[in-house]
């Protein structure tokens, strides 16, 4: 049986590849590769992959992951209620549940033709930015939408008018492989009806986002502020078309603008704040950082709707129960990569690289040495992220800007834990709408500055576009 390097320089031949290429020679995994998120990194690659602790977390502290667990998966109710610990939902909401969105800790998917609701998929709101909305948008980032707020809700207790429907339809887009392939995408069409309080803003923006997967998340607020700022000095540097930039947004309880690094358009600071405003936007929860219901002034009957809030005027999720939710979502931990050692895989991650992928999906970071948790502390991880945002074109535009980034402008996702989709989630939608059916369509949907490398994916033959698929399927 022919050699390892042999093999290799078969499969690459057979690939179209040389030596010469200008991307890394990939013969074998790196050390400690295969650990994705350092020392938290677990092993199990079922329908649960994205459901546990981290790996050193000790027992003594997974008691704390458990109860934010079971506040994460539970519904909550409607006030009042006997169940004062979970109730207050709404009175506009879009699920009654975080676990809701996301599924086993998973991706979300857009609304199928028959769904009563959208639940997975929520659509923001805003109108466009004028002067007299400085402090507004300094603040939330946005201008909200005068009747609707900042985002739809499609759900609503008992005596409060939901604020209407959302539906998806799609338009094809045909796409050609340099090999005469052909693909088709399809272009999401977002239908808006049975509006609960009256038109719209004729200005109103629209962006529809599915929920992202919860893995990571920890590390990723772990990473140092000066790595990030450095991924953006690096990228101007070299004048390749890639000009990834840190989003500047609002920090509520700072009450300063520091950098973004959560949300599809890393509209969020921290993790703490993700949580809290999805608390608010996505059940109409309060807590001690916003302490008032998700309502507009003209929602009259959301704004008279009974509340959760204690007798002294408690939230309805307690400081203790958003400490544990962000326990727990900080510890959810990532999946161990498969196969990294494979021929196929390694083939793909040099294409991977030759296409230029890496210059916006950096690998590999360090924890910072003072991490919010000891556990995600000084870890060596691979994100394949640099937390910035970026010009993706007119594909994928919203046209909807949110702090610093534009309407063209999205954070490059995480891609640790993609190939699990399939295994925990029950489908393979991806981007921030969930349009691409797979990942090969979420590649093609690249423009703007990832154009050359959607370019070079294009001039892919089928058994390199099937190595590329292999390396991304084994994050």
């Amino acid at each position: 049986m022919p050699s390892l390097p042999l093999r290799l320089s078969a499969l690459f031949l057979a690939l179209g590849l040389s030596a010469c290429d200008d991307a890394p020679r990939f013969t074998k995994a790196e050390p400690g590769e295969a650990r994705s998120g350092g020392a938290a990194t677990v092993r199990k690659t079922d329908q649960n992959a994205f459901s546990l602790p981290s790996a050193n977390l000790p027992p003594s502290r997974r008691v704390d992951f458990s109860v934010g667990n079971s506040f994460f998966r539970s519904p909550w109710v409607t006030a009042p209620s006997t169940t004062t610990a979970r109730d207050g939902l709404g009175p506009l909401f879009n699920t009654n549940a975080c676990q809701n969105c996301h599924i086993k800790d998973g991706r979300g998917h857009p609304p199928l033709p028959n769904a009563a609701n959208s639940v997975s998929m929520l659509v923001r709101l805003s109108i466009p930015d004028a002067p007299q909305y400085a402090k507004v948008i300094e603040q939330l980032g946005v201008v909200p939408e005068p009747v609707y707020g900042g985002q739809f809700q499609d759900m609503a207790v008992p005596g409060v008018v939901p604020e209407g429907k959302v539906r998806v339809e799609y338009t094809p887009v045909p796409v050609r492989f340099k090999d005469g392939t052909e693909v088709e995408l399809r272009k999401p069409v977002l239908q808006i009806t049975q509006l609960g309080y009256g038109p719209m803003h004729p200005d109103t923006r629209f962006s529809a986002r599915v929920a992202p997967p919860m893995i990571g998340l920890g590390l990723l607020e772990a990473i140092p502020e000066d790595a990030i700022l450095a991924n953006a000095a690096a990228q101007a540097k070299d004048k390749n078309g890639i000009n990834g930039r840190p989003n500047r947004v609002w920090d509520d309880e700072l009450q300063k603008t520091v950098i973004g690094r959560f949300g599809w358009k890393a509209g969020q600071p921290n993790l703490n704040q993700q949580n809290v405003h999805a608390f608010s936007g996505d059940m109409g929860l309060t807590t001690s950082l916003r302490p008032f219901d998700d309502c507009t002034d003209t929602q009259t009957a959301c704004k008279q709707a009974p509340n959760g809030n204690g007798p002294n005027g408690e939230p309805e999720v307690s400081d203790n129960i958003l400490r544990l939710v962000l326990f727990y979502s900080r510890n959810l931990a990532v999946p161990a990569r498969r196969g990294i050692n494979d021929e196929q895989v390694l083939a793909g991650k040099k294409l991977f690289f030759q296409a230029g992928c890496q210059s916006c999906h950096t690998p590999k970071y360090t924890t910072a040495a003072n991490a919010a948790e000891p556990e995600l502390a000084s870890q060596v991880i691979r994100p394949y992220s640099d937390l910035l945002l970026h010009d993706m074109g007119d594909g994928l535009a919203d046209n909807r800007t949110e702090f610093k980034a534009s309407g063209r402008d999205w954070r490059t996702p995480p891609l640790w834990g993609i190939g699990l989709t399939q295994a925990v989630s029950g489908h393979t939608q991806f981007l921030h709408d969930g349009r691409a059916r797979n990942l090969l369509e979420a590649v093609l949907w690249h423009g703007g500055e990832a154009q050359a490398a959607q370019q070079q994916v294009l001039a892919f033959n089928a058994e390199q576009r099937a190595a590329l698929l292999a390396f991304l399927n084994s994050l």
